[in-house]
């Protein structure tokens, strides 16, 4: 599911773009940041057996040739601000079974705001850094 996230979402893009994709999977992470090069550099073999997955990491890498791509994690359900709205969206979906069907508006700021306002949460979350 976390492969098929990132190439879901780097397909969308429709120019080169500079892109971070922040994931709690550290199976997608890793995968890119480390395994996939060296894998692709032995032919997409590896020497524990075959690669699981091995077509959607094909699609992921060619996709992602196309993007100037950061890989970074985060660890689920530990207060990331983006990753809990991830979270919030993906339960939502699935609890009323339906998709955005391509790119729409994110709706961060307003949740952000939302759970500031009701919850007292993410008080210190600033999206950018100031200069300095």
């Amino acid at each position: 599911m976390a492969i098929r996230s990132g190439i879901e979402g780097l397909t969308l893009l429709t120019q080169r773009c500079r892109v971070e994709v922040v994931s709690d999977s550290q199976y997608l992470v890793k995968g890119m940041n480390e395994w996939l090069p060296g894998w692709k550099a032995k032919g997409w073999k590896r020497k524990g057996g075959p690669i699981q997955n091995l077509e959607l990491w094909q699609q992921l890498e060619r996709v992602a040739a196309g993007q100037d791509v950061q890989w970074s994690w985060v660890r689920g359900h530990a207060g990331h601000p983006k990753n809990e709205y991830a979270n919030d969206l993906a339960v939502q979906a699935a609890q009323e079974l339906t998709q955005s069907g391509g790119l729409v508006p994110s709706g961060f700021q307003a949740w952000l705001e939302e759970q500031r306002e009701k919850k007292g949460r993410y008080l210190d979350y600033f999206e950018f850094q100031a200069p300095a």
